[in-house]
């Protein structure tokens, strides 16, 4: 029997690459991978689903399977991973010291729905008291304008979500003081050019983050992998091979991370800092798989729920291809 040839799409990450350069073959598979941005991703898979296996914004991915959207099924290989103390960023003057004053003010962030943005309001909620309904979004593209939801917002009772005007961008408001703050992953170009009335709302994020993962044992999933559900039912030996290969694939990238004869990344403390990682989060810095993660999952699931994105909770096995959610041990 031949192989079945699958299209690919993630972004561009060490722990990829041995699948991608065929150092990790995929059983049973002939692979195309393409690399791409997430933003141009993300939106062309919600839009025409031209990928078999792709990475997915996790939060639209929970919106759409528990409105009974299909298209693709899970598999518990988290491809992005970030704390997001990094991505809040204010308006100097507005009296912004801390999380707690970010109540009445206008925040922007690219889409409401988007992964890193559900943990942020997630982290205000839990840790700092501000509830979604305390603040007033604003919606837009952070560099370039006309940017929107990639997929339907369900209503949000209490909520003051709005776009912003045609041609603005969330970067130029920021600096110009017509947004008090913005949430986003990436920073906004008036930050890196030194605007000076633009500075994160934690200049010592990492000491943030650590001590949210010290308390919550949380390490936010911003990202998963999806795999055509028509696939997965034709060839249900598929969603476990492919968790075989990408795990594979992300061991073999942070032992990488360990050879200090020559240093694969351009860090020159790089096994300094995974010591230091492994001190805080344990051996496993990025662990794969369902059970391992279930904490994680659970909690955006909440989060998504208590924001309104979706209407009821979903189980979290219910995301998942059934064969990924235990796998065998030696």
């Amino acid at each position: 029997m031949s192989n079945v040839p699958i299209t690919i799409a993630t972004g561009d990450y060490d722990r990829i690459r041995a699948v991608r350069e065929g150092r990790v073959v995929i059983g049973g598979t002939d692979m195309t991978y393409l690399l791409l941005d997430p933003e141009e991703m993300f939106f062309r898979t919600v839009r025409y689903k031209e990928f078999d296996v792709v990475e997915m914004s996790f939060s639209t991915y929970i919106m759409q399977r528990q409105r009974g959207i299909t298209d693709y099924i899970a598999v518990p290989v988290f491809l992005s991973r970030v704390f997001r103390h990094s991505g809040f960023y204010i308006c100097t003057d507005r009296g912004i010291r801390a999380p707690a004053d970010l109540k009445g003010k206008r925040v922007g962030v690219p889409e409401y729905q988007m992964t890193a943005a559900v943990w942020q309001r997630g982290l205000l909620q839990d840790e700092y008291g501000v509830a979604p309904r305390e603040i007033v979004w604003r919606t837009g593209g952070l560099e370039q304008p006309g940017r929107e939801e990639r997929s339907p917002l369900p209503p949000l009772p209490g909520v003051d979500l709005a776009p912003i005007p045609a041609g603005k961008t969330l970067s130029s408001m920021l600096e110009a003081g017509e947004l008090d703050a913005v949430l986003a992953p990436r920073a906004p170009s008036c930050l890196l050019r030194g605007a000076p009335n633009v500075a994160r709302l934690f200049p010592d994020y990492r000491t943030a983050e650590q001590a949210y993962y010290k308390k919550t044992r949380l390490h936010p999933i911003m990202h998963v992998l999806g795999l055509r559900q028509s696939l997965a039912e034709r060839y249900p030996w598929l969603p476990a091979n492919l968790f075989k290969a990408f795990h594979q694939a992300k061991e073999m990238a942070v032992a990488e991370l360990e050879g200090l004869a020559t240093l694969k990344v351009t860090l020159p403390w790089a096994g300094a800092e995974l010591a230091a990682t492994r001190e805080l989060m344990g051996r496993d810095i990025w662990p794969y798989g369902f059970g391992e993660n279930r904490r994680e999952i659970e909690t955006l699931i909440r989060y998504s729920f208590e924001q309104g994105l979706i209407s009821q909770p979903v189980a979290p096995e219910e995301l998942f291809a059934a064969s990924t959610l235990s796998v065998s041990r030696v």
